[in-house]
């Protein structure tokens, strides 16, 4: 007995060993060759590590409210991820037209997902972060001068996305907080949308996303090492 209940305490060490270890990690850059396309776009390309694709005109990601109708038409190159992770892309864009945008999306499906980047509306550039439950919703952060690229990062816990942006990926300011369904995967990757234009080029750098090790587990894991 005592020999069974040493190796149990062993093995539990052990593993709350390894989830910190997990935690410590430094992100990588995806291999993003082998991510998928949703509504794959005409022109696109990756060379070093960088995901480069005209965005086509007339496209988006939008539910019902206020405007009254509903998109899901935009390009959308993602892998799936299960559990709990941070991810984070650097995106730059050419906007030129009114609603052309560019950045991260994570998307459990067709009525729930969240888009977040730069949005070019009235002449200027927006942080700008759309959530949607089966309709949609839409906040924006208006900059005072135009940015050549701004960095993304999501932060996927229990049940709440955090969405935070960065000018030089050191400094990041949380621009959104968001309920997601948790313990289900989700499609995580980089998305652009061209409502009301005739397109323009997007560009997304060091694209990466890194494991978190569950809160509930690690807190089961604190509560029985004994």
């Amino acid at each position: 007995m005592d020999q069974l209940y040493s190796k149990k305490k062993s093995m539990i060490k052990s593993m709350v060993l390894w989830s910190v270890l997990m935690v410590s990690q430094v992100a990588s850059a995806q291999t993003l060759e082998k991510m998928i396309w949703f509504n794959e776009p005409e022109h696109w390309s990756i060379d070093d590590g960088a995901l480069e694709m005209i965005v086509p005109a007339q496209t988006d990601y939008w539910r019902i409210s206020h405007y009254g109708f509903t998109v899901d038409d935009a390009p959308f190159y993602y892998a799936t991820y299960g559990g709990e992770f941070e991810a984070k892309v650097k995106v730059e864009g050419n906007y030129k037209a009114r609603f052309d945008q560019a950045g991260m999306m994570l998307r459990l499906d067709h009525e729930n997902y969240i888009k977040a980047g730069i949005e070019f509306v009235d002449g200027k550039y927006n942080l700008s972060c759309v959530v949607t439950h089966k309709t949609s919703d839409w906040s924006v952060i208006t900059l005072d001068r135009p940015v050549e690229y701004v960095w993304i990062k999501a932060v996927r816990r229990l049940d709440a996305i955090e969405i935070f942006y960065s000018f030089d990926d050191e400094e990041y300011t949380m621009m959104r907080n968001a309920w997601m369904e948790d313990n289900r995967p989700i499609q995580v990757g980089m998305m652009g949308a061209c409502p009301d234009g005739n397109g323009f080029t997007a560009r997304f750098e060091k694209f990466s996303v890194r494991h978190l090790p569950d809160l509930r587990r690690l807190q089961w894991l604190k509560n029985n090492a004994e």
